[in-house]
């Protein structure tokens, strides 16, 4: 079981720029693919972005591909999310998660750990 914990959330001007960190626990960590998700009050969780065991290969969402950069660093057992370009509607609780596969997944049933979410808020 990875243990992860989130942070770096906290309040931004739109346009602004945050980086999520999530430190993870557990020696299968680079060996793991692992995501980050959002959930803004009343809306359901969705998929922001993924990357793979080794970080050759990346995924984003749609609504935040050009502006939100996944990376990690297997040496320090840690995933990034560079959040630039911040909007309104990038408010949301964020939440690190591992995956049981090696590659880069959207797929929410992929996922096995999450983290306690970290806060995001963008004002106008």
């Amino acid at each position: 079981q990875v243990q992860l914990v989130e942070s770096g959330g906290g309040l931004v001007q739109a346009g602004g720029s945050l980086r999520l960190s999530c430190a993870a626990s557990g020696r299968t960590f680079s060996t793991i693919g692992m995501g980050w998700f959002r959930q803004a009050p009343g809306k359901a969780r969705e998929f922001v972005a993924a990357i793979s065991w080794g970080g050759r290969n990346t995924y984003h969402a749609d609504s935040v591909k050009g502006r939100f950069t996944i990376s990690r660093d297997n040496a320090k057992n840690t995933v990034y999310l560079q959040m630039n370009s911040l909007k309104p509607d990038d408010t949301a609780v964020y939440y690190c998660a591992s995956a049981s596969v090696e590659q880069a997944t959207n797929c929410v049933g992929d996922f096995t750990s999450w983290g306690q979410g970290t806060q995001v808020t963008v004002s106008a």
